[in-house]
């Protein structure tokens, strides 16, 4: 990605917004490329500070992209820069996506091995489970606990969700769950 020129002074970008805008009501590809080429970077900033993943940033910056081509006619000069309407596309966009199906159920796919923390806003680390001795923790559970609590606080099922899942009574999984955190519990001490 190219990165937006930023030596250039406010007229100079109020002029490219004005031309670009021209081209692209004309729908023509040459401004599409323009406009991508000069936006996209800051775009993609303004999207990864919402979605954790790169991946689904990345996209969401094509979607954004679509939009934009789409909407143009929409686009008021007297209401705003071109930037900032571009960059409320990118971050509905984004909050669609993070409220969307896709995004909840893809957390949920999350397995033990591959829990992230987020440090300050865009930057992420992995745990390492088997460093911090995760996995030899909860060696100690019988299979079922570890398997329902596996499936609430690293896949991120609800207790409802795991019932349904493995179709076994709700008390069952709330029992299990309380158990095993009884039984961690005392390593933690």
């Amino acid at each position: 990605m190219v990165i937006a020129n930023g030596d250039q002074n406010p007229g100079q970008r109020d002029s490219f917004d004005v031309e670009i805008v021209r081209e692209l009501k004309k729908q023509t590809q040459q401004s599409f490329n323009k406009l991508y080429l000069r936006y996209a970077s800051l775009l993609f900033g303004v999207i990864l500070k919402l979605v954790p993943s790169r991946e689904a940033a990345e996209d969401i910056l094509q979607e954004t992209f679509v939009k934009i081509w789409k909407s143009i006619d929409q686009y008021d000069a007297d209401k705003g820069r071109l930037f900032t309407w571009m960059s409320c596309l990118a971050r509905n966009t984004a909050k669609d996506y993070l409220k969307g199906k896709n995004f909840a159920k893809s957390s949920k796919n999350d397995d033990i091995d591959s829990v992230y923390a987020q440090v300050n806003d865009a930057h992420y680390f992995r745990y390492n489970t088997d460093i911090i001795g995760l996995r030899e923790l909860i060696a100690v559970l019988s299979d079922s606990q570890k398997q329902i609590v596996n499936m609430v606080y690293f896949q991120g099922y609800t207790q409802v969700e795991v019932s349904d899942e493995l179709h076994i009574p709700l008390g069952t999984v709330k029992s299990k769950i309380r158990l095993a955190v009884k039984a961690l519990r005392y390593y933690f001490v």
